[in-house]
């Protein structure tokens, strides 16, 4: 008996969908389904999982409120900081670079994804150390010079910088030049039409850009311990600590799981804001 065209539809859907699901649920759900479990149970006596149903992992999150004071401090300046200097980059890239020259300047902001990030905050920690910045400013009578927490939020601008720029530039290029020119012919000087009409239809990018990178900076681990100098720690550095080194899984299950939380209420928040700015502007340009 010949199926339904619906049926047929439902089915090749099903197919194509259900390889990416299975992979999401082992990968991704079984993993997190784990760490749940592990929140709400006890450190054993030679360390790891005890099994157990107690919050006592959770009331003791106040010990590792550095680490949370730290990762929601820095990861939003570091965001802010990268938006400060992706946006003229975006900008130029997208409205006032030539078109012959477009896509070869593209790809020179992707390019330093090609090396790993350890070489290059490796390369940062260099420049930055004893023979360094520091060293230089030694030379013409400036001493006892601290980078910290300076180093980090520099290493967190190198390193996510791309992934800031890049949504801006999509934003910015789909932009309509006829409006721009339109602000012109009216009258408007350039910081008007930018902040009335580049700025408003750029900030789904600008929004896409912050949450890309907030969430990203929440679970960051490897600059805060390379650049930060043993005093600047992050969640993702606790929870090293907690799994590896003491082998406290149940207090560490309990600090990703808050992490997770946290990541969520960003992501809600940045997609409430850019949806109401993408209402916001279909209501303008109307």
């Amino acid at each position: 008996m010949p199926l339904a065209p619906n049926t047929k539809k439902r089915l090749v859907t099903a197919t194509l969908v259900a390889p990416a699901s299975i992979w999401l649920f082992v990968f991704l759900v079984l993993p997190f389904i784990a760490i749940i479990v592990f929140a709400f149970g006890e450190r054993a006596p030679e360390g790891g999982y005890q099994a157990a149903f107690t919050f006592a992992q959770f009331a003791n999150l106040g010990s590792r409120a550095a680490a949370f004071k730290n990762t929601l401090i820095l990861a939003p300046i570091g965001a802010f900081a990268c938006l400060l200097v992706a946006y003229p980059v975006a900008y130029y890239l997208a409205v006032k670079a030539s078109a012959k020259y477009r896509l070869l300047l593209v790809s020179l902001v992707v390019v330093p994804f090609w090396t790993s990030l350890l070489v290059r905050t490796y390369a940062w920690m260099y420049i930055l150390g004893a023979r360094g910045i520091p060293h230089l400013l030694e030379m013409v009578g400036i001493e006892n010079v601290r980078l910290l927490p300076g180093a980090v939020l520099l290493g967190i601008v190198y390193g996510y910088l791309p992934l800031m720029i890049m949504p801006i530039y999509v934003s910015l290029e789909k932009l309509d030049r006829r409006l721009l020119e339109a602000s012109a012919d009216l009258g408007a000087r350039p910081l008007s039409t930018f902040f009335g009409i580049t700025l408003p239809l750029s900030l789904p990018g600008v929004m896409t850009g912050i949450a890309l990178v907030t969430i990203l900076l929440l679970g960051e681990y490897l600059i805060p311990q390379l650049l930060g100098g043993g005093k600047v720690f992050f969640i993702g550095n606790a929870l090293v600590d907690l799994f590896l080194q003491s082998r406290n899984w149940p207090f560490g299950s309990a600090i990703a799981v808050t992490l997770v939380v946290v990541v969520v209420i960003v992501l809600l928040i940045a997609m409430r804001i850019a949806w109401r700015v993408a209402g916001a502007r279909q209501v303008d340009l109307v």
